[in-house]
């Protein structure tokens, strides 16, 4: 685990984070430097008593939606790729393999809970709730009490993904786009230049730490003009089907002085009495 670790402005200068009491946000660094290289936190509850913070700090974490916890007491930083980039040389995957498959990374690179099927449970009803939470100078709605995942029926369940055909299909590391997208860009320029691309867009996000909103508008933007200069200026050889003539024409030949022509032409639809060239090297 690193030693060192970084804060998004983004976040910590929001609005919804200042809001919250000091002794939450303070809860909240010491949770983000204690996590793992996914940004998962297995002893929260040690961490409160270390820094002297009390279980209301952690649940306004919670109902803020700034951590996301799990039954198993795990909870993972909801912003920690934006907060993050760990190198690849120096990246261990987290143990907690459960709570990992519960989530996937949206186009801001931000945590969320997998959509689950429909449950068959009878969904608890906010008067169920045993554990009555005390939140300093936050005011909190019935519905967001809903979210506070202080007790088991609160805390994120473990579903099954539900496949949507709008889902985004991971083509490289820091690469996602839906399967349609990527059609597209298939129809369009060929297997070995979106291969190209992508390799380019995941390299670029992987180096910089760049996210998009929409890899596949990305790769619109300035990707393609970058790979089809490439491509121009012959650092991708165009691979040679042997099976597809790059010549057409005829062969003459002439009895008077025993010598054959070599007639070479562009290949006229619907013309099936020609020939390819190296048919007629190999006829001469």
């Amino acid at each position: 685990m690193a030693e060192k670790r970084m804060f998004a402005k983004t976040i910590i200068d929001s609005d919804a984070f200042l809001d919250m009491p000091v002794t939450a946000r303070l809860l909240y660094y010491d949770l983000a430097m204690r996590a793992d290289d996914d940004g998962f936190v297995n002893s929260p509850k040690k961490i409160m008593r270390m820094i002297g913070v009390s279980q209301d700090d952690l649940s306004v974490l919670c109902v803020k939606k700034f951590v996301i916890p799990f039954k198993s007491g795990i909870v993972v930083i909801k912003h920690w790729r934006i907060h993050n980039y760990i190198r690849k040389d120096t990246y261990h995957e987290t143990p907690y393999k459960d709570e990992r498959n519960a989530l996937e990374l949206d186009e801001n690179n931000i945590y969320q809970m997998i959509e689950c099927e429909p449950s068959t449970e009878r969904q608890r009803a906010v008067d169920d709730i045993q554990t009555q939470i005390r939140l300093d100078k936050i005011s909190i709605d019935k519905s967001s009490i809903d979210e506070i995942s202080v007790d088991e029926s609160a805390a994120a369940p473990a579903c099954k993904k539900t496949t949507k055909k709008t889902d985004k299909i991971k083509y490289a590391e820091f690469v996602s786009m839906t399967e349609a997208d990527h059609k597209k860009l298939l129809d369009k320029y060929g297997e070995p230049k979106v291969k190209r691309m992508i390799e380019v867009l995941d390299n670029y996000k992987g180096s910089k730490g760049k996210t998009y909103k929409d890899d596949y508008r990305a790769i619109l933007s300035w990707v393609v003009d970058k790979v089809e200069e490439e491509y121009r200026n012959g650092v991708h050889d165009t691979p040679y089907n042997a099976n597809e003539p790059l010549f057409w024409g005829s062969i003459t030949s002439s009895t008077e002085d025993n010598t054959q022509s070599v007639t070479l032409s562009e290949q006229p639809s619907g013309a099936p009495d020609q020939q390819s060239y190296e048919d007629i090297l190999t006829n001469m």
